[in-house]
């Protein structure tokens, strides 16, 4: 998938659908604490003064010099589960981001996170 020490690399880098459209500006990634690959990335998106950070899944994502394609439409990312800018993503919220994509589920051995934010 993406090499694990490009994270950083990333943020800021424009987020397009399959079509080519901007949803947004990759804000953070999030790797799935079982196997420390990533797996969903916050996007930045909406109007001056009212950003908020949705989540999408990086499954079949690339990566280019110039964007971050996503294998979901502009739209399905721009309604998905969000956070405020500067607030955190709670455990209880984990199953519901999966859920809206159709994705499987699991917390983590132990009962631990699934998602950790790098």
């Amino acid at each position: 998938m993406f090499p694990a020490e490009n994270l950083r690399d990333w943020r800021g880098q424009k987020v397009v659908d399959p079509d080519g459209d901007k949803i947004g500006d990759l804000e953070a990634v999030y790797v799935d604490t079982a196997t420390d690959e990533p797996s969903f990335a916050t996007v930045r998106v909406g109007f001056i003064g009212r950003h908020r950070l949705v989540f999408v899944p990086l499954q079949g994502a690339t990566v280019r010099p110039d964007a971050v394609r996503v294998q979901y439409g502009k739209k399905l990312v721009g309604d998905a589960p969000s956070i405020d800018v500067d607030g955190e993503l709670s455990a209880a919220d984990e199953p519901g981001i999966f859920s809206y994509y159709g994705l499987p589920y699991q917390v983590g051995a132990g009962g631990a996170r699934r998602m950790a934010r790098r």
